[in-house]
Formats: structure tokens, C-alpha cells, sequence
């Protein structure tokens, strides 16, 4: 069985896409037996400073504005 050269191309992503799913397949198959499991996350309970500002980019000796209407200049 010979495959014809316009049809090579396709053959290949076929095959490689094939076993990139066989590969994909067998890690999600296998991933509850070799992985740990999750530790159980919980939020955080303390109350967030509202009024802690945040950190401010100083460029030049000037600070940073961020221009957040690009339109106007």
C-alpha cells in the first residue's frame, strides 16, 4: 500500500494527532494513580485594609500614571 504524494501531508497530521491523543489519553487515565491529591484549600478569614494603598511605579522621579483612556492624550 503506497500512499500518494498529495495525500502524505495529511497521513502525517493524521498519525501524529493520533498519537498525541493515545499519549494525552493514557496521562489522564493514569493521573489519579501517580499524582497526590489535592490539599484542600481554604480562604483566607482576616479582614482586607481597604485602606492600604497600593505600591505606586516611579519612572524617571516622576509617578506613574497609567494611561487608561488611550484616546486622549
Amino acid at each position: 500500500m503506497r500512499i500518494r504524494e498529495e495525500n502524505r501531508n495529511i497521513f502525517l497530521l493524521a498519525t501524529v494527532t493520533l498519537c498525541c491523543g493515545v499519549v494525552a489519553g493514557t496521562a489522564t487515565l493514569l493521573e489519579p494513580v501517580f499524582g497526590q491529591a489535592p490539599e484542600k484549600q481554604v480562604a483566607d478569614n482576616r479582614p482586607i485594609a481597604v485602606t492600604a494603598q497600593p505600591p505606586v511605579r516611579v519612572v524617571g522621579g516622576t509617578v506613574f500614571v497609567p494611561n487608561v483612556n488611550p484616546s486622549e492624550r
